[in-house]
Order: structure tokens, then C-alpha cells, then sequence
């Protein structure tokens, strides 16, 4: 890849995303005690950590300095920066590990949300998006996501019906993933149609689960059973308005032509991919913006059921931040998770067979900052 040494998984790790109020730095441990006995390291092995978690009031645990609590937790002292970039915060700080020029990188994104007040919580994630005047106004994420499905559904056609696939899917999925929330729980079509509206055209399922967690993976320049092929990251104007086109999400384009050139495959080559799904319109967009289909036709993408398990490109197998949950800075780095264990065999009922080459996408705000990552099986 331009800019940064080959690199390989070597190990990936996550706690269960949940309610429970469990400390940051407990999290964190386990996160990462499962990706170092994955890869079957120990920490005098990791040359450097990059650690992605909120700096806001959301977390109870009060602590701005992360990267020293976990020189505490790990009882080294060793390189360890933070690499904050709220919703996209772990797919930004595995970009950032990738082009350290260290041999063994430790990736962690941590943090914990859902023990916070809805109020203090919306107030806090929308420091991500907008201005704070828009705020007070109404303008929260869930009503800026449905301004832009408003603008899709009238220009292109798109229904609720489609969203509804979206929502169906990755609950579908979530069902079959011990770690997340709605785990053995599958939601019915029937309950997603009658959800509660939240903003029109948003009912609460089309709205993703805030929960605690952290997730971990170990890379490497040594080689291992999965690579790290193509990565990108890129940013745009803060709200969708200010933007040419609401409906398209540069940062996403960029991202993912960055992505794929380094790669040097195609979309059609993508076996599985874990797309970001704050809300369910964010991923149907996505399926444009990064070249899956065409401008407009997301909804038809939907509709043909490539991805869905059985599909040719299922999607959000983990259940996504839908079902499997978000909590924020840990959701980019549970995306890798969930594609390395996609290439390495280990989903059980929701394993896509013959999987070779996964894509992870991850966002910060409302497509502020995308983040794209492209991983390969290496044969043998």
C-alpha cells in the first residue's frame, strides 16, 4: 500500500457490545487479551498502540488521557497515541497504525456511551456534525440522516420498503453474532414496519444501537492468513447541506477509490463487506459511493438480495452498528473483526462460504470522515 509498510492481521479480539456500565479501561483489557491470544503474541511483542475513544462528558469514567491509563492497564511504557474521530474513530486509527513504522501495531477503540442520559448522549455525539445553534433547533443526527433519505427517496425513487430490506437483514444477522446485543433475538418484518417514527422517514429501526464496548486487532508486517490490501481515508465539509449533493458522500468516493486502487480489485471481487450503518439510508448510499452500483440505484441493489447471507456480497454480517450495536470509537475496529473472522472461517451460522476478499467502511458524523479498508485471504 502507498505510504505504508505491507501489513497483515495477526489477531482481532471484542468484548460483547451491551448496556452493561463496565469501566473503559476494563474493556479495553479484555478487547485486547483477546486479539494478543489470537494472535498468539504477547505484549512485549507490540511496538506501539494507537487507541481511539471519545473525549466528551458521555464517559463517566472522566478520563481525557487514555493512552496513559492504558500504559497503567498494560504496565508498559511504550508508544501509545490517541486517534479520535468520534463514529469513524477505530477505522481512523487502523489507517493510522498501518503507516506507523513500527513491526507490531496494537489497534484498540474503546468507549463507553450507553450509560449516559439520551440527552447528554445526543447533545455529546452531535458535537460531531452541524453547529450547535442547529442543534437546539431539532437538527440531531436522526433528523439530519432523514433529510438526506428525503432527498434520495424523492430524486431516485427510493421507499421506506427499502430500508426496511436494510433493517430485516442486519437484525437477521445480529441474531446469529454471540456478541451483539440482539444476539438469539431476531426482529420480524412486521415489528420493523410498525416501528415508532423517530423522524419522518425514520422509524427506530432505521436508527442504530447505542452500546459499550471496545474492540482490538493486532497487525504486523510479518506475514499471516490475512492482509491488509488497500486503505483509504478522507474527509468533507461537515454537514450534508453544505455539500453539492446531499445525497452523494465524498469522503466515502474518495476513500474508497483510494481503497481499491491499492487493492488493485474491483467491487464485483468483494466477497463480504461490514458498511457502515448508523442509520439505514447511510447504507444504502454507501453501496453507490463506493461503486457497488450506480448513483440512484442503491435501492435495486437492495432489492436483488446480493447482500444478504446466501447473496454474493453479503453485508453487515456481524449485524452491523444496527444490531450488533455502536458505541462509537470501538465500531470501526469491530468491522475489521468481523471481516477477518469472515476470511479466516470462524462466523458460524452467518459464515459467508469461500470468503477471500472483505471490505470494512467506517464514518465519522454524517460523512465527515469515511474510512475504507480492503483485507485479503492469502492462500495457504
Amino acid at each position: 500500500m502507498a505510504g505504508c509498510p505491507k501489513r497483515f492481521v495477526h489477531g482481532v479480539g471484542m468484548t460483547k457490545f451491551s448496556l452493561d456500565s463496565i469501566p473503559m479501561a476494563v474493556m479495553a483489557h479484555e478487547a485486547i487479551a483477546l486479539a494478543l491470544k489470537d494472535a498468539k503474541k504477547s505484549m512485549d511483542e507490540i511496538d506501539a498502540i494507537v487507541v481511539s475513544n471519545s473525549d466528551t462528558k458521555m464517559n463517566d469514567d472522566r478520563q481525557r488521557h487514555f493512552p496513559s491509563v492504558l500504559s497503567s492497564v498494560l504496565k508498559r511504557k511504550m508508544p501509545i497515541i490517541r486517534v479520535p474521530a468520534v463514529c469513524g474513530g477505530g477505522g481512523a486509527a487502523f489507517w493510522s497504525g498501518l503507516r506507523l513504522r513500527y513491526k507490531t501495531v496494537l489497534i484498540v477503540g474503546v468507549d463507553k456511551v450507553a450509560s449516559s442520559t439520551t440527552p447528554l448522549v445526543t447533545r455529546e455525539i452531535m458535537n460531531a456534525s452541524e453547529n450547535a445553534w442547529e442543534q437546539d433547533e431539532g437538527l440531531i443526527f436522526p433528523a439530519a440522516n432523514a433529510l438526506v433519505a428525503q432527498q434520495h427517496f424523492t430524486r431516485f425513487g427510493t421507499t421506506h420498503e427499502d430500508l426496511e430490506l436494510i433493517a430485516f437483514k442486519n437484525h437477521g444477522n445480529g441474531a446469529l453474532n454471540p456478541k451483539a446485543p440482539f444476539y438469539k433475538k431476531p426482529v420480524s418484518m412486521e415489528k420493523i414496519k410498525n416501528g415508532p417514527m423517530i423522524a419522518e422517514p425514520f422509524t427506530l429501526y432505521d436508527c442504530s444501537l447505542t452500546v459499550n464496548g471496545a474492540a482490538a486487532a493486532v497487525i504486523s508486517t510479518a506475514p499471516s492468513e490475512v492482509e491488509v490490501i488497500g486503505s483509504g481515508l478522507a474527509t468533507d465539509h461537515i454537514a450534508p447541506f453544505e455539500r453539492e449533493d446531499m445525497c452523494v458522500w465524498s469522503s466515502t468516493i474518495e476513500a474508497g477509490k483510494e481503497a481499491f486502487a491499492q487493492a488493485k480489485v474491483k467491487q464485483g471481487d468483494i466477497s463480504v463487506a461490514e458498511i457502515h450503518d448508523a442509520f439505514s439510508i447511510v447504507e444504502l448510499i454507501a453501496y453507490e459511493d463506493l461503486g457497488f452500483c450506480k448513483k440512484g440505484e442503491g435501492k435495486d441493489f437492495v432489492r436483488s438480495g446480493v447482500i444478504n447471507l446466501g447473496g454474493r456480497m453479503p453485508t453487515n454480517t456481524s449485524g452491523g452498528l444496527k444490531a450488533r450495536g455502536h458505541p462509537i470509537s470501538p465500531t470501526g475496529v469491530a468491522q475489521i473483526v468481523e471481516i477477518v473472522d469472515q476470511l479466516r472461517g470462524r462466523c458460524g451460522e452467518r459464515q459467508v462460504k469461500g470468503a477471500a476478499l472483505g471490505l470494512a467502511h467506517n464514518v465519522g458524523g454524517a460523512g465527515g470522515t469515511s474510512i475504507v479498508h480492503i483485507f485479503r485471504k492469502v492462500a495457504g
